[in-house]
């Protein structure tokens, strides 16, 4: 058994104001914790990844193909795989939650937009 805790993951800026940290990495799946701070964006792209995920705190607007949802502390999100998508931070507070991308995804790359 391989044990995380959130606290102690270390949050990597990979876009302004967005951080990722790797909870776990297994065979056929990946956990992150991702933070995004107040007025940043997830820039819109697309990965292989199908990705599913669960709001902690704060709120976001998510980007699915076009469309804005709103998502609130409780919510849980799913893009499948190939579908361009991307966050925008328009509240005052940090957004956090937790993401599973099936098969595993480490680092991203947002040239694949």
């Amino acid at each position: 058994m391989e044990k995380a805790n959130a606290s102690e993951a270390g949050l990597e800026e990979v876009s302004d104001g967005v951080y990722l940290a790797t909870l776990a990495t297994g065979e056929r799946a990946s956990v992150k914790l991702w933070r995004i701070d107040p007025g940043a964006e997830l820039p819109v792209h697309k990965h292989e990844n199908e990705q599913i995920g669960y709001v902690l705190e704060g709120r976001l607007i998510a980007r699915a193909d076009g469309e804005e949802v709103r998502l609130d502390p409780g919510d849980c999100y799913r893009f499948p795989s190939r579908e361009r998508h991307g966050a925008e931070n328009r509240s005052s507070e940090p957004a956090v939650g937790i993401g599973v991308l099936a098969p595993p995804r480490e680092r991203p790359d947002w040239g694949d937009a």
